[in-house]
């Protein structure tokens, strides 16, 4: 008998220490100011967004500082939105038996509902959008994966509450629930300090969604690669996405909600979330917009006006190829222009080099009348030495062979002279 009730002793220690133990507390409390695990998780999870969005919304082609101008107006109303559908869905806490109406507004205690979040947030991206002239559901696409991220963040603040938990469990990876007590010895779960004694050992439900919104995360970010999603798909596949995660989600937990026919009134809400998700991402227009689509005051149809935004998506399509055909008649009236005053400069060089060759020619014609008129000149010059010589040559008739050749010439023409 020793053996076995050792054995399950071991068994039951070895499940114990693999069950995952909850923080000692949720809040620390720095010169009397409650620092408190939830909301810098809140408020973590809201700069990762807000800076992961930004730049997904630069790579898009949109302008700088957008999603935080936005931001300024969708974050109040988020928590708002909240803040009031946490209340409207557990009124009986605030303004039941027992209940306190002023610990509605203590939000900093936990309780935010993401479905009001969602929806009045939204509100707020909508105002801002209108605003800075910017079209939403594109800024919806960029900043989708970043919210799901920021709500995977904002889960580890429901781990130091230790609040949204499930049933009862003995799974290895169970949650261990403690006692907190405040300083004066009262529960206080919310608040105290735990003992270490444990209450219960639950489903970790928080863990759960923590995991499914980081895979949704990573298929989000791919599927918006391979397909490049615009038009505000991307963001009701996000939508899609964590409600589905959540209605399971919902049916694992066993903490106080408001139920609807034996249902949790959180797995209503998925489930036509979900439809109406799933609806406009099948209706919504293909493709992604453009860079100029994205410009502060380009004009923009309304989300619902689905033929409006499908027309809108042909012309952004037809713009790139309009842009490149426009590109290639300007470059081939470049060329013509190019190759036209290529051949107006080439007859311009043989208009010129026929002026050189007859500029030219006529420089040769007339060295040579110049060179006709200098042999000329000579001529004339050696007319007179002829003459001249001759002469001498009369003069020189007075020498005695001169005089013999005359008189021979004299005897041969006297009978001539005799006639007469």
């Amino acid at each position: 008998m020793t053996f076995p009730v050792l054995a399950d002793t071991v068994g039951a220690q070895a499940a114990v220490l693999a069950a995952i133990p909850s923080p000692s507390r949720g809040v620390w409390y720095i010169g009397g100011f409650p620092l408190r695990a939830y909301a810098l998780c809140i408020i973590v999870g809201i700069v990762v967004a807000i800076w992961w969005g930004e730049r997904r919304w630069r790579e898009r082609g949109g302008q700088p500082g957008a999603v935080l101008d936005v931001a300024m107006f969708a974050v109040p109303f988020g928590l708002i939105g909240g803040r009031l559908y946490h209340v409207a869905t557990d009124w009986q806490k605030y303004f039941g038996a027992g209940g306190h109406a002023l610990n509605a507004l203590k939000i900093w205690e936990g309780g935010l509902g993401i479905w009001g979040a969602v929806f009045l947030g939204g509100v707020g991206a909508w105002i801002g959008c209108r605003v800075y002239r910017i079209p939403l559901p594109a800024l919806g696409d960029a900043i989708a994966p970043a919210i799901l991220l920021a709500q995977a963040i904002g889960r580890l603040g429901n781990y130091f509450n230790q609040e949204l938990y499930g049933r009862a469990t003995d799974k290895p990876w169970g949650l261990e629930i403690y006692l907190r007590f405040d300083t004066d010895g009262r529960l206080d779960m919310m608040n105290g300090v735990s003992t270490g004694v444990v209450e219960k050992i639950v489903q970790p439900t928080f863990l759960y969604e923590l995991v499914w919104n980081v895979l949704g995360v990573l298929a989000l970010v791919w599927l918006d690669k391979r397909y490049r999603i615009g038009h505000g798909r991307l963001f009701a596949l996000y939508v899609a996405v964590y409600c589905f995660g959540r209605f399971w989600v919902e049916l694992l937990r066993d903490d106080e909600a408001t139920h609807v026919f034996g249902v949790r009134i959180n797995s209503f809400t998925s489930a036509l979330v979900f439809l109406c998700a799933i609806a406009y991402f099948l209706l919504a227009t293909r493709g992604r917009e453009t860079a100029a689509q994205l410009e502060p005051g380009a004009p923009r149809p309304w989300p619902w006006q689905f033929g409006a935004l499908r027309r809108a998506a042909a012309e952004a399509e037809t713009a790139p190829v309009a842009a490149t055909v426009a590109t290639a008649e300007g470059e081939s009236a470049a060329e013509g222009e190019s190759v036209a005053e290529g051949e107006s400069a080439a007859e311009g060089d043989s208009v010129a080099d026929d002026d050189s060759a007859a500029n030219d020619d006529s420089a040769d014609s007339e060295e040579t009348a110049e060179s006709a008129d200098e042999q000329a000149s000579d001529s004339d010059g050696d007319k007179p030495e002829s003459a001249e010589t001759r002469n001498d040559s009369a003069a020189d008739g007075d020498n005695p062979v001169d005089a013999a050749n005359s008189g021979t010439s004299g005897a041969a023409k006297s009978p001539e002279s005799g006639k007469n």
